[in-house]
Formats: structure tokens, C-alpha cells, sequence
């Protein structure tokens, strides 16, 4: 979408992943309180527009509010792809986990993630 329609639709949806985040036994590790709040924010369709930049905006501030600054650098600038790809429902949730595991603690996606992310986009790749 471009964008253009305001309002939210589900506040129940957003409040309960940031209260569940703060609950380490729902969500024990940081990568899987970030991986959470992403997912809610991007699939939960809590805004009528904007669910995509929205979840990338909330992930990059819980990021920087946590001091992870460089982390949060590498999330603006990989998670564009990744949020339009979950909205698609081409990335599942383990594999989004595995991908801000990557984002927040590597520079650069391993050979393995990435043959995932290769899988799991281009629906064409076991024809090859």
C-alpha cells in the first residue's frame, strides 16, 4: 500500500504484545521479546495503514531504547524486505526469529539463513 488511511483498528492486539514482552516467561530472550512485538506489529493489523513501517519503526526504537545501537542501524536498513515478505506470508515466525537473532548479534546473515530466506521468498527455487 502507499499509505493515506488513518485510525487504529485493534489496540487490544499491540497492548498485549507489549505486555507479554515484559514477561520473560512468555518471552525469555531479548531476540524473542523483538521477534514478538515485530510480528504483532506487522501481521495483528492493529493500524488501518502502516501495520509494515510501523512494526520496523517499533522494532528499531525497542532497539535503540535497549542500547542497541549499531543492532538498530542494521534493522532500518534489512527489515524493509522482511516486513513486506511476513505481511506476504512468505516468513513464519521462527524464521523472522532467526533473521533479528542474526540482525541484532552478526553482521550479516549466515550462508544458511540466507539459503532460507531464498527459500522461503522465490517460490520457484525447488523448480530449479
Amino acid at each position: 500500500s502507499g499509505g493515506g488511511t488513518t485510525g487504529i483498528i485493534n489496540t487490544g492486539s499491540l497492548e498485549a504484545a507489549l505486555i507479554h514482552i515484559q514477561n520473560d516467561s512468555y518471552y525469555p530472550s531479548f531476540v524473542d521479546k523483538l521477534t514478538h512485538l515485530f510480528f504483532v506489529a506487522n501481521k495483528g493489523h492493529c493500524f488501518q495503514d502502516g501495520n509494515k513501517r510501523i512494526a520496523i519503526s517499533l522494532g528499531g526504537l525497542f532497539l535503540l531504547k535497549n542500547g542497541y545501537v549499531i543492532a538498530a542501524q542494521r534493522f532500518f536498513y534489512k527489515m524493509e524486505m522482511i516486513s513486506y515478505q511476513l505481511a506476504a506470508g512468505n516468513i513464519d515466525k521462527d524464521l523472522l526469529r532467526e533473521i533479528i537473532h542474526s540482525i541484532v548479534y552478526e553482521e550479516d546473515y549466515c550462508e544458511e539463513l540466507k539459503l532460507k530466506l531464498i527459500k522461503a521468498i522465490d517460490t520457484d527455487v525447488d523448480n530449479y
